[in-house]
């Protein structure tokens, strides 16, 4: 989702635009506040979420890849819930990359599909419960910080460093789906990802609104063995933010010569493709996009685009490592696994 400016703005001084907005910004965190009060699903495994106060894209996906490598790491049978957000499934549905397309199942499930079992449930509760029934001993939500359908023994709320929690506003006047108090209220953990002077910045801007421990990390590219140093690409990216994904091309060593970016999870129809192919052969580039992306793609043309996979790299591993510990230790009072 492409911000509007005025979300843009400091929090102390949020524009003429914002302000106007405001009070129906306060109505729409009245809304999501009282729609938290209703009572969820208690699971009999540890449910952990992973979400966002902002709208948009701040890096749940690596975030949920990152959470379950890390319980697979240790043992652990993880299953993931996911809306299934731009697919036309309603679920509950186990994912099968072999049968599905992101069009049925969103492109995060499919995405997400390569390292853990998933299902797609617009209910939640019906998705986790599912889980269970197939043996999952933990659960990670993609996303659900809002909704009170499951009760969550861990949640991570994910913001991006370099654009905050823009001007501090609810939705329409800012860029947030409630207020940032109530929301790191039940948030155990606040993950900001980002480089170091963004970290810096938003540590000096927002620091005192946390009241929650803090997790440092930033995205990097995947290790594979290819050198982009000198390689012309005609970049191309529906994810929240897609210049970050050209500038790590960049920093690559990528000539970059056309970059396109798309909407967050904007459909490739053909039009789009016949374009892209046809400019990157005028100008003797290499079609490269995400892996969130790249699932979108048919399978014909996935062999002819190149992917830059990235990874969470946490600054602290230790901080959330004990975390993840402790969600086992307490399991016998909840009769888990």
């Amino acid at each position: 989702m492409r911000q509007p400016s005025f979300w843009q703005g400091p929090p102390t001084k949020p524009g003429w635009v914002a302000q106007t907005l405001r009070p129906l910004g306060a109505v729409y965190a009245m809304v999501t506040a009282r729609r938290l009060t209703k009572s969820g699903y208690r699971a009999a495994v540890p449910v952990i979420c992973v979400g966002n106060l902002n709208v948009g894209g701040t890096g749940k996906t690596p975030t949920v890849i990152a959470i379950a490598e890390a319980l697979i790491d240790r043992g652990k049978r993880v299953h993931i819930v996911s809306r299934g957000y731009g697919g036309s499934v309603e679920g509950p549905v186990r994912v099968d990359p072999l049968r599905h397309k992101a069009a049925e199942v969103g492109d995060e499930p499919l995405l997400l599909a390569a390292f853990a079992p998933v299902w797609v449930s617009r209910d939640r509760k019906k998705g986790v419960k599912l889980a269970e029934a197939d043996g999952a001993q933990v659960v990670v939500l993609d996303d659900g910080h809002q909704n009170p359908a499951v009760i969550k023994d861990f949640s991570v709320v994910v913001v991006d460093a370099a654009r905050g929690f823009g001007n501090g506003l609810c939705l329409p006047a800012g860029p947030l789906r409630e207020p940032i108090d109530t929301g790191l209220a039940r948030a155990d953990l606040l993950l900001s990802i980002g480089a170091l002077p963004d970290q810096t910045t938003f540590g000096a801007t927002w620091g005192r609104s946390i009241g929650r421990p803090r997790q440092l990390a930033q995205l990097v590219p995947l290790r594979t063995g290819m050198s982009w140093s000198g390689v012309r690409v005609l970049a191309f990216a529906g994810i929240g933010q897609p210049e970050k994904f050209f500038a790590t091309l960049r920093s690559l060593g990528a000539d970059v010569v056309r970059s396109v970016p798309l909407s967050d999870h904007q459909p490739f129809g053909q039009a789009l493709i016949q374009r892209l192919e046809t400019e990157a052969r005028d100008l003797g580039a290499q079609l490269v996009t995400t892996e969130k992306d790249a699932v979108r793609l048919s399978d014909a043309l996935r062999m002819r685009v190149l992917t830059l996979p990235v990874r969470l790299e946490l600054d602290a591993p230790d901080l959330l490592a004990p975390a993840l510990d402790r969600l086992f230790d307490t399991a016998p009072d909840l009769n888990r696994v």
